[in-house]
């Protein structure tokens, strides 16, 4: 059996046997150069990089170490939501989707929501970046982030001047494919949509083969690929089982933060703070702390200490409604490595810029929790073609429901609050509704279950609102931009009017990407390490550099 420099034990899937030599079980009365806050997709990265240029780092995580079995293997991904490693967050009442609450899975363990995810590698189109510099972020051009992308990438298909080779994380087209992922890609070119066979080129649409982080058929990700390889480098500290519960300032200087550390209170100080905890937690710690909106943080008996009006705001997501069919006598067959295997960007009105909706194709049936109404609950035997929006008009916040750190956080997204979302998630139900009528699905006997045929396709809102989930894709509540409600500078990260504080997760997205956000999140992550130290990574540099 393998072990780490600092001997704990490997499992053959890779799983680390939580060890006290490598999680402390006391607090450090030290002072670090750094203090990490979420060992997720970013927190990861950006702790890796740190100790690699000599500083010591502290990393904050709320959760443990990746003993749950279930996060190896794509294909029970499902079993963690809700589990100790699900952070297990639900929305407010959603009006415009029946009054529902909806359960958002966020990762609360080492790798983050890079844990409990399906592992899909999407760039993004090339207009989403140009989109970030038109609103005020000069340096996140499609061309600046390309070589940045292509330094993280270990990929496996056709070699173009678009990909990399050479980096720590694994992008895999070349995994065994399931038939009936197979006949999906063959109906939906059927159905006149054409076949791209690098989604990641810089033009998203057509159907595709997804790309997935794995590595010997199991998940890969940035607390496997970058940091755990580190793990007994005398540079870095590792705290699990650690709730970041508030900043600690000095006037307009954060020198550290108050941990609730496995059930005590201490404080962990240092020259800087880097938040990379999400587009929920990140929002959260700030308001906790008094800085944000300050007249909403009096109304919530938060004493504000810096009024930086976006804070929370601006939060977007993307969103799934589910089409679920039975097949005949022949069993749908699991996937080796994954149950989503194909995707498709499709653009629900021809005169748009890019593709506004994802549709993404399971071989499993994905009923929706607590939807309205019933599609919680149906055979085993079935896949899914779920109808996905990727350019949602709606927009939300993060807030806080009162002073204390048990108070919860109130998560208002406004799903589909904006009739265009609707509209487009309509038509993208209706989409995956005509490709598994199409005849190369048609020797699986599919039989619609879910709307089902007793719902016309002109009626098909009500059911979109009644079973939308997410898409598990927050970003953008602590926006990277220059205007008065901007939160972190795109250039240095930092929190605009604060020293000794900033951000790098997708909660400084300025608008949530055209596809899933974990790549874009790794990107931001590396240059905001090349702002911090230089780039020691051929490709990688900070923005405006």
């Amino acid at each position: 059996m393998n072990t780490t420099a600092a001997g704990n034990a490997v499992s053959p899937t890779g799983s680390i046997t939580e060890h006290s030599e490598t999680f402390p079980t006391d607090l450090p009365d030290e002072r670090f150069d750094y203090v990490v806050v979420g060992a997720g997709s970013a927190g990861c990265v950006i702790t890796r990089r740190l100790i690699d240029a000599g500083k010591k780092v502290c990393l904050i995580e709320a959760g443990g170490d990746e003993t749950n079995p279930n996060i190896d293997h794509l294909n029970t991904l499902g079993l963690i939501w809700h589990s100790k490693q699900d952070w297990d967050y639900y929305t407010t009442p959603q009006p415009a989707a029946m009054n529902r609450k909806i359960h958002l899975p966020r990762g609360k363990v080492l790798g983050g929501s890079n844990a409990l995810n399906a592992v899909i590698w999407v760039r993004g189109d090339a207009w989403d970046y140009e989109q970030w510099v038109e609103s005020g972020c000069p340096g996140w051009s499609w061309d600046e982030v390309l070589p940045v992308f292509k330094a993280i990438e270990n990929y496996d298909g056709e070699l173009t001047d678009n990909r990399g080779t050479d980096g720590p994380m694994d992008v895999r087209i070349g995994y065994e494919r399931n038939p009936i992922q197979e006949d999906m890609v063959t109906a939906g070119e059927q159905t006149g949509l054409s076949y791209n066979p690098d989604y990641n080129s810089g033009s998203v649409e057509g159907i595709s083969r997804i790309q997935l982080n794995v590595r010997d058929g199991k998940r890969l990700n940035t607390w496997r690929a970058y940091l755990k390889p580190c793990l007994g480098d005398g540079n870095l500290t590792i705290l699990t089982s650690t709730h970041a519960r508030r900043l600690l300032a000095d006037d307009k200087q954060i020198t550290g933060v108050e941990v609730d550390f496995r059930g005590r209170v201490g404080t962990i100080t240092a020259e800087e703070v880097i938040l990379t905890s999400g587009a929920l937690a990140s929002p959260e710690l700030l308001l906790r702390s008094g800085i944000g909106p300050a007249e909403e943080l009096r109304e919530v008996e938060v004493d504000p200490i810096h009024d930086l009006p976006g804070v929370g705001k601006n939060l977007q997501d993307h969103w799934l409604s589910p089409v679920i069919f039975t097949t005949g006598s022949e069993p749908v067959p699991m996937g080796e490595v994954a149950p989503a295997e194909v995707h498709l960007f499709w653009k629900s009105k021809p005169d748009l810029p890019v593709p506004d909706t994802q549709p993404l194709f399971f071989s499993v049936p994905m009923y929706a929790q607590d939807s309205a109404p019933n599609v919680q609950s149906g055979p085993d035997n079935a896949f899914t073609l779920q109808g996905g929006i990727v350019r949602p008009e709606s927009r939300g916040e993060v807030t806080l429901s009162g002073p204390n750190p048990q108070d919860p956080t109130l998560v208002n997204p406004n799903v589909l609050a904006e009739q265009a979302d609707v509209d487009a998630l309509v038509a993208s139900v209706k989409q995956c509704r005509e490709i598994g009528r199409a005849e190369a699905l048609a020797a699986w006997e599919p039989t619609e279950i879910f709307p089902g045929p007793e719902v016309a396709d002109e009626d098909l809102e009500d059911y979109v609102r009644g079973s939308v989930v997410t898409y598990h894709h927050q970003v953008g509540t602590c926006r990277m931009g220059q205007d008065e409600t901007a939160v972190v500078d795109p250039q240095s990260f930092k929190v605009h009017g604060l020293a000794g504080l900033r951000i790098a997760d997708a909660s400084i997205m300025p608008q949530v990407p055209t596809g899933n956000t974990n790549a874009p999140t790794i990107m931001i992550a590396e240059r905001a390490a090349a702002a911090l130290i230089g780039s020691t990574v051929e490709g990688i540099t900070a923005p405006g550099q």
